[in-house]
């Protein structure tokens, strides 16, 4: 199947109401779509079936599409699409202000009970007056070749498409690795970026964190040194983990109930600091700061990702999530710039939509 034969089949399946997904994994040209034949709700506890597979945030059941109810479709695509830098989407002051005092009351509980990060989020709705399946795939699959991209869509989730660069783990037989994620600043090629200690702590934090919950899952762990890690148009700090499964019969299902949520997308401790996300922000977040990815099981591969860099699309307007880590000593204006930089991925995909109404 071609390219223009795969967008003709999307149409119609997303016409006819029919989950399918299509995703690229980073690094790759290959496009990988699966179909399903039926409208039915798979879920998956223990992903042990092969497909692929997106769960929520919060506690709640974890969708499958899976291989052997799909028509699975693979298309080589190496067109390039070269990034831009928008200006920033003009939003309301009181968006700005409602965002600023959330990261101000995770500060003061930081400062007051002793948490080290918590991570707020936050909402952008965005009106897609002529939105298009075939303007949106070519967009976001000739982009970010380092993040996996997909295109997802299930009645019982709605549509969501995204990049995202974080690995929540893969893995190969017996072996396994994840990444510690944090910090975020803009790509500029012409120079190294430069970290603030709130970053540097804050990945730190992150790290210690996942080694922590490592320690009950893995029998080696291999840490590598702090690096920086572009993805689009940002760049951020990245340390990677890579391991070997304890011999207990400690699996692929096991390893994601101990990583997920993640302190990049959580906080640390995990616990207080989700209890403060669903008190505090105003909005569920869904399958944004979820996971997904695809599985195999014959050979014990899966290479599952944070759903970051996402956006969920419902009658013609888009949702678009972005947030941030909070310390000591975030400063609630920089939070909000932070956030109108992570928009530029999903922006970028939808820009065309947004400067074509007819």
């Amino acid at each position: 199947m071609e390219m223009e034969a795969l967008l003709t089949t999307t149409q119609e399946h997303y016409a006819r109401g029919l989950p399918f997904v299509l995703y690229a994994l980073p690094e790759s040209d290959q496009l990988v779509a699966l179909f399903q034949k039926n409208k039915k709700k798979y879920t998956s506890e223990d992903y042990s079936e092969d497909g692929f597979v997106l769960a929520p945030f919060a506690a709640g059941e974890t969708l499958i599409i899976p291989e052997k109810h799909s028509e699975r479709v693979v298309v080589l695509y190496s067109e390039k699409i070269k990034t831009q830098i928008f200006e920033p989407l003009a939003e309301p002051i009181q968006e700005k202000n409602d965002y600023e005092l959330l990261v101000s009351q995770a500060r003061e509980h930081i400062l007051e009970e002793g948490y080290s990060k918590i991570v707020t989020s936050r909402r952008k709705k965005v009106s897609l007056p002529s939105f298009s399946l075939s303007e949106l795939i070519p967009q976001l699959f000739g982009r970010y070749d380092n993040a996996l991209r997909y295109v997802w869509f299930h009645p019982d989730s709605g549509f969501w498409c995204g990049a995202t660069p974080e690995i929540l783990v893969k893995t190969s037989g017996k072996e396994f690795s994840t990444m510690a994620l944090a910090g975020t600043s803009p790509f500029d090629e012409d120079k190294e970026p430069s970290w603030t200690q709130k970053e540097i702590d804050e990945q730190r934090w992150v790290v210690e964190a996942i080694a922590d919950k490592l320690e009950h899952s893995a029998s080696v762990v291999r840490v590598s040194k702090i690096k920086n890690h572009r993805a689009g148009s940002l760049v951020h700090l990245r340390t990677d983990f890579n391991g070997v499964f304890k011999k207990n019969g400690c699996n692929l299902a096991t390893l994601v109930r101990s990583l997920h949520p993640t302190p990049a997308v959580c906080g640390t401790p995990e616990k207080l600091a989700r209890q403060f996300i669903i008190q505090n922000e105003n909005y569920d977040r869904d399958y944004y700061t979820g996971f997904l990815g695809p599985i195999k099981t014959l050979t014990n591969e899966a290479t599952l990702f944070v759903n970051l860099r996402c956006m969920q699309i419902i009658n013609n307007e888009a949702s678009l999530f972005v947030g941030g880590g909070i310390t000591a000593d975030s400063v609630p204006e920089a939070e909000w710039k932070e956030t109108q930089n992570k928009l530029q991925t999903m922006l970028q995909v939808i820009a065309p939509m947004l400067s074509n109404p007819d």
